[in-house]
This record gives structure tokens, C-alpha cells and sequence, in this order.
């Protein structure tokens, strides 16, 4: 709501009242006045990367599998969700069309949908902008090996993050795939499905969370290093 509140868009309750920012308030949500929207809007063109493809509700949704991740109790989850399913309806009758279940619709919290509904952006999954920027095709067709990675490897990688689009690439110059994260959640091994061949994490043992950002470089080194030891002991079995 924030984002959109910004730009000029009113969320107002049943009673016209103004309703404020945050998630709590979307259940109260009854109409949309777009009135108010900065014109120059109308004269931009809006393209969102996005690296997910999670709609606005539902078990893949915004409230399901974001607000866990950023410290939402199940209570919070289940009330967000109701929020949400309330925004979805008031969109329905304000564009004529379902927006539930549009990917990527629950990005950030469901800024997808306020940036299709509202700025008429063009969803592209991030690593395809960053992709076509840094050319990795023609980077990717000289290597051997490539290592990729971010904060945490699950089965939410497989929904169009970054290390699944650099596979992607990888895959198409048949060069093996190795992924680095922090941390390898519930269902990691589903990314071996979408070219990423390894996983590791280059947490040494569990600690507090100041403890593992402070010492990141130090064990993102000692992981490669192992890597590296990996890969060279792999080279010297097959010569024996």
C-alpha cells in the first residue's frame, strides 16, 4: 500500500474513510479512488524486475511464504492472508480482471500487483535485465565451471531467482553449475532439476546471526577453498 499511497492512489474503507499504510489495514479495504495519481505516470514506461514468480495469495503466495521469512507469526500469516484475498477482491471490481494469482503478483509483499495495477509495468523476471546488462552468455560460452549463489538455497530458488536463470544459461553450453549459499532450506534438492548440479553452504557450524553476517567473507573463502580441493581431488581420481 505504501508504495502506491505514495504515487496518489487512496485505499478507503467502507465508510470513504482513508485507510493508512501497512498490511493490517487490507482487510478494512473496500474501494480504490485512483484520482489523485501523479499524471506523469500515465507517460512513463515501467518495466519491475522481479525474481519470483509467487502470486498475490495462496499456499505460494505473499503472506505464506514471505512473511514467515521476515518474522510474521502464524497468526500474522493468517491475517495478512485474509488482507490480501480482501485486496485481490477490491482489485477484481476496480480492473475487471483476477489478479490472485498473477506470477509474480506477491512479490515484496504483493508490490507486484500495485505495480502492474497501478503504474501498468511490465513484469521481467531480475536476472534476465542483469543477464542481458553484464552479458553472461558470451561469458558463460568460455567457462569451465560456474559458481553461483545467494542468502539462502530452498525450493523457492526454483521459482525464477537468480541462481536458477545463471543455470539456465550455464545449461545451455553444457557447463556444470555449482550454487553457494549462507543457508540450504526445504526442498534444496529441487534445484538439481533446474541445472544447478551441487549445493553448499559455507556455514561452518550453527551461531548467532551477528556472528554469521560478521564472519561471511571469511567462511565464504573456506568454502571455495573446499570447493576448489573438491573439484581438483575429483580431477585426480579420473586420472588414476
Amino acid at each position: 500500500m505504501g508504495v502506491a499511497q505514495a504515487l496518489g492512489v487512496r485505499f478507503l474503507d467502507a465508510q470513504g474513510m482513508l485507510l493508512g499504510a501497512g498490511g493490517g489495514n487490507l482487510s478494512r479495504l473496500a474501494s480504490i479512488d485512483l484520482q489523485g495519481c501523479d499524471p506523469r505516470i500515465s507517460e512513463c514506461r515501467i518495466e519491475v524486475a522481479c525474481d519470483v514468480d509467487n502470486p498475490l495469495v495462496g499456499p505460494r503466495g505473499a503472506a505464506a511464504v514471505f512473511g514467515p521469512q521476515k518474522g510474521a507469526t502464524p497468526e500474522m500469516v493468517e491475517t495478512l492472508e485474509n488482507g490480501l484475498r480482501n485486496y485481490a477482491r477490491v482489485l477484481h471490481a476496480l480492473t475487471g480482471r483476477d489478479m490472485s494469482q498473477i506470477p509474480g503478483g506477491g512479490a515484496a509483499g504483493g508490490m507486484g500487483i500495485a505495480a502492474i495495477v497501478f503504474l501498468e509495468a511490465e513484469m521481467k523476471p531480475g536476472i534476465e535485465i542483469v543477464m542481458q546488462a553484464v552479458k553472461l552468455e558470451e561469458a558463460v560460452k568460455e567457462a569451465s565451471l560456474v559458481i553461483t549463489g545467494e542468502g539462502r538455497i530452498d525450493s523457492q530458488t526454483a521459482g525464477g531467482k537468480a541462481p536458477i536463470g545463471v543455470a539456465s544459461v550455464a545449461k545451455r553450453h553444457h557447463v556444470p553449475v555449482i550454487g553457494i549459499a549462507g543457508v540450504l532450506g526445504d526442498g534444496v534438492e529441487v534445484v538439481h532439476r533446474h541445472g544447478i548440479d551441487a549445493v553448499f553452504s559455507i556455514l561452518p557450524r550453527l551461531a548467532p546471526l551477528p556472528e554469521v553476517l560478521a564472519n561471511g567473507e571469511q567462511n565464504l573463502y573456506h568454502s571455495a577453498c573446499n570447493i576448489a580441493r573438491v573439484i581438483k581431488l575429483g580431477q585426480d581420481i579420473g586420472t588414476r
